[in-house]
């Protein structure tokens, strides 16, 4: 990996922090400690690398549990002492089996999590997945199955249950999601549309 970055090391004896951070998402994982070996380290093996200040040497994220966190892009901030990565999670990252290490309040773009849970079914391809066997079916079947939610939605956004409302605006992004994958796009794609259309007024 290359090395873009400038990191001033002469700061707190050598540590920085490093805040790593999904690369989807854009969820807060953890924070860990890099001194210049470890940040030579994660750039060389896409690993991320920490500086264990109670094991006193470098520990690899993932190195007994196996949730590695392969490194998309790393940046500094403007002082230079601190280090932001995002990265792609093998696993839950914190040692409790949650995905963050920050897990006391729910995150809010869980909708980048499910498309993640539904890539991930239909990679494995597994059988007892209603997901999977939907994709299998082809992309006029997803597309059908997208329609029919949302002819659903329609007729009960026409009515005052809310309940029902909701469930049926959650089938249809479900199904959307499963049309995305089979188009070979993802969410962040739409997400660029909109923003364009929205800095073009």
């Amino acid at each position: 990996m290359k090395n873009n970055i400038n990191i001033n090391f002469k700061k707190n004896n050598g540590l920085v922090p490093a805040i790593i951070q999904d690369v989807t998402t854009l969820q807060v994982l953890m924070l860990g400690y890099m001194n210049e070996e470890a940040l030579q380290k994660t750039m060389n093996d896409g690993k991320v690398c920490f500086y264990s200040r109670s094991k006193q040497r470098l520990w690899v994220k993932g190195e007994s549990s196996g949730n590695f966190l392969w490194v998309k892009s790393l940046q500094h901030d403007c002082d230079n002492d601190t280090i932001l990565i995002k990265a792609r999670s093998e696993g839950p990252t914190c040692h409790t089996g949650n995905t963050s290490c920050f897990f006391q309040e729910e995150y809010p773009q869980f909708i980048y999590r499910l498309e993640q849970i539904i890539q991930q079914r239909i990679d494995d391809n597994a059988d007892d997945s209603y997901t999977n066997r939907l994709f299998k079916k082809g992309i006029n079947k997803v597309a059908q199955k997208v329609g029919e939610e949302a002819v659903e939605l329609i007729i009960e956004a026409k009515d005052h249950d809310d309940h029902l409302f909701k469930n049926e605006a959650a089938d249809l992004l479900y199904h959307f999601l499963i049309l995305l994958k089979a188009k070979g796009l993802k969410l962040l794609d739409i997400e660029a549309v909109l923003k364009e259309r929205h800095n073009s007024r």
